[in-house]
């Protein structure tokens, strides 16, 4: 599926058909303090009391975030989301990687962003690709899903290999990315971090920004559990041959289940 910006149509995708077929990935959580630390929000991020999962939240005042304590050189991430309820106009929860605080010019990044919408309508789904700072390929892809994000949580998954990138929703896979000789340096490559945020996205994100939101319905909370971080750690400030030393790590990340389409 060729990459959608903003102002093409919606991409529709429908996972019930085929959700009783897949087999769910055996994939190791960790708590919030083994994998993640607070980016910003204050008393915004809430932790659970056995570490296992957080909740963040917006108001009109901020929004919330947390980060990986690592870098990764490739990797799987994931958890498990759900969004806030009621009217979510113009609040943009996100799920990503990135390395835009190292390389603001010539970043990489990954994403799941959650667009929230108004009452009765069916959620945006967002992926985005980013390699080396290029504005030109890999672009957005909308997505219309046939449940209510809401109601339950459900699993965003993200794997990054030097030669595939795979979206999953529910280990479920809506989009992939190869990489080609066409792509030259464009493909992501850098080490990343992971991200979790919540925040005003009213510019944008509900009907291109035409409906804004409305903090008369704050807090706006999104929960996340199951919080999965798999690849080849590397210190955000000694990135010293980290393509050589994880190597073997990375062989071993593309030989497992999730990274095998059939």
């Amino acid at each position: 599926m060729a990459a959608t910006p903003r102002s093409m149509p919606t991409a529709f995708i429908f996972l019930l058909c085929i959700t009783t077929a897949a087999v769910g990935f055996d994939v190791p959580s960790l708590t919030f303090s083994e994998g993640f630390s607070h980016l910003f929000g204050n008393d915004n991020l809430i932790r659970s009391a056995d570490g296992r999962s957080a909740r963040l939240s917006l108001n009109r005042y901020s929004g919330s975030g947390f980060i990986s304590s690592d870098l990764y050189d490739h990797g799987f991430f994931s958890a498990s989301i759900k969004l806030p309820s009621d009217y979510t106009a113009g609040v943009v929860v996100a799920f990503y990687t990135s390395n835009g605080d190292i390389h603001p010019w010539t970043h990489d990044e990954l994403d799941f962003e959650f667009l929230g919408n108004v009452r009765e309508k069916d959620w945006r789904i967002q992926t985005n690709v980013f390699g080396n700072g290029s504005n030109t390929r890999g672009r957005e892809e909308r997505y219309l899903v046939p449940f209510d994000p809401t109601q339950e949580a459900h699993r965003y998954s993200i794997l990054w290999t030097p030669d595939t990138i795979i979206f999953y929703i529910d280990d479920i896979p809506i989009r992939e990315v190869v990489r080609t000789d066409d792509m030259g340096g464009e493909f992501p490559a850098k080490p990343m971090s992971v991200y979790a945020t919540i925040w005003d996205g009213s510019a944008w994100a509900t009907s291109y920004g035409r409906i804004k939101i409305d903090y008369k319905y704050e807090p706006y909370v999104a929960h996340f559990s199951d919080l999965a971080l798999i690849g080849c750690r590397v210190d955000p400030i000694q990135q010293v041959d980290s393509a050589d030393r994880c190597a073997e790590a990375v062989e071993e990340l593309m030989s497992t289940d999730y990274a095998i389409l059939t």
